[in-house]
């Protein structure tokens, strides 16, 4: 039976191989970015995979993964109901940064 750092790390080599391969395939997607509904980030397209609705960017993805092939999580609601705290927050500092630019 595989280590849990042992599946994290075949799962990264998975993740990364997808991000690479979407590269690949299209090149100008390197300046294509969307919000990611995880970690709220603005993210490139890249290895980004939509899983019930939520579009989730390739580090996202990665937890994603690897929360599913370790039994940690059962569905992608349970990552993004444990990453909303740090959503919250880039949220909240990217309000801040906007209102810092209309001042300013």
């Amino acid at each position: 039976m595989k280590s849990e750092k042992e599946i994290a790390e075949e799962m990264a080599q998975v993740v990364e191989q997808m991000r690479i391969d979407d590269i690949e395939d299209n090149p100008d997607i390197i300046d294509e970015y969307f919000d990611c509904d995880c970690c709220g980030e603005h993210k490139c397209l890249a290895g980004s995979i939509e899983y019930d609705g939520y579009r989730l960017c390739n580090d996202c993805v990665l937890l994603a993964e690897t929360g599913f092939a370790l039994n940690k999580i059962k569905s992608v609601q349970d990552l993004i109901d444990a990453i909303e705290d740090k959503h919250l927050e880039a949220l909240t500092e990217f309000v801040k940064q906007e209102e810092n630019r209309k001042i300013n």
